[in-house]
């Protein structure tokens, strides 16, 4: 027994070390990516789209380290700005979502009913749809561009937000620490957002947290298919479609703006696991 609680005293922190580890690496990784595109002005050595056709298709080299694309433009230049796009359409999707969530999810926990039937039926309609070929059918309707990607795939987006905030609703109705603002006089809206919201933010963090990789691969996606960022503003997945066409000669031209996909993922994975071992008491060990 003495020696079973000592195995247990040595692997605790070990286990503490690794969340430690991944939610510092990946907090690392996303401050590289957002001063990556904070500072692009600084850090990218050519004007990204600047066409040198002398130059197009160059391998890496000491002067352009990614090597350049097919119209002669720096990749390492491209890359560097491409973050900007990514970044933004991650941060719009998110305010769209999360609120609109976090809403629907709290007023059917909460008013229960006919209310809530009608709108968790609404969020399992939502829930169905395959994001990317909603978002896909949006775009091609409303035009490509920034902000209508951004609406069509928050569209998709916030139903998981929200059948997260119904069910702990649900388990926090009836509890004693609702009673007793109850007691106060506390009800409604006021009980709503002011005891019950601040409940369910930790784990709509952790959720958004870990969605954010989805999100950039759909958003890739989009500009994959020509339906996200407009050329020649340069976003990684447009710049992987420009880069197919001469994958198997040239390599370098799409594999520069997938590993910066890559790496955005990455980032924010590790990013979403460590906090869900942070504020998820579930997953606390």
């Amino acid at each position: 027994m003495t020696q079973q609680l000592h195995e247990l005293e040595t692997v605790r922190p070990r286990r503490r070390r690794a969340r430690i580890t991944s939610l510092t690496i990946g907090l690392t990784l996303v401050i590289v990516l957002v001063a990556m595109a904070l500072l692009a002005p600084l850090l990218a050595p050519f004007d990204p789209n600047a066409q040198v056709i002398e130059q197009r298709l160059l391998a890496p080299s000491a002067l352009h380290w990614f090597g350049t694309d097919g119209f002669g433009r720096d990749l390492l230049s491209r890359v560097i700005y491409g973050a900007r796009p990514t970044l933004l359409l991650v941060s719009l999707i998110l305010v769209l979502t999360i609120p609109v969530g976090l809403l629907v999810g709290i007023t059917a926990g909460y008013v229960g009913g006919w209310t809530e039937r009608v709108l968790m039926r609404i969020t399992d309609i939502f829930l169905s749809l395959p994001n990317l070929v909603i978002a896909l059918a949006l775009v091609a309707m409303l035009g490509p561009g920034l902000m209508n990607g951004a609406l069509a795939l928050a569209l998709t987006s916030w139903p998981p937000f929200a059948r997260q905030a119904r069910a702990e609703t649900l388990a926090l109705r009836r509890s004693d620490y609702l009673a007793a603002a109850r007691m106060q006089g506390i009800t409604g809206l006021r009980l709503m957002f002011g005891h019950i919201l601040p409940l369910c933010l930790p784990t709509a963090v952790v959720r958004a947290a870990l969605s954010l990789g989805g999100i950039i691969l759909s958003a890739a996606g989009l500009g994959f298919l020509g339906m996200g960022v407009q050329p020649p503003t340069a976003e990684w997945g447009s710049m992987v479609a420009e880069g197919s066409k001469v994958i198997f000669d040239q390599w370098w031209v799409a594999a520069a703006p997938g590993a910066a996909i890559l790496f955005a993922s990455l980032a924010f994975n590790l990013t979403g696991d460590g906090l869900r071992d942070r504020l998820d008491t579930r997953h606390a060990k």
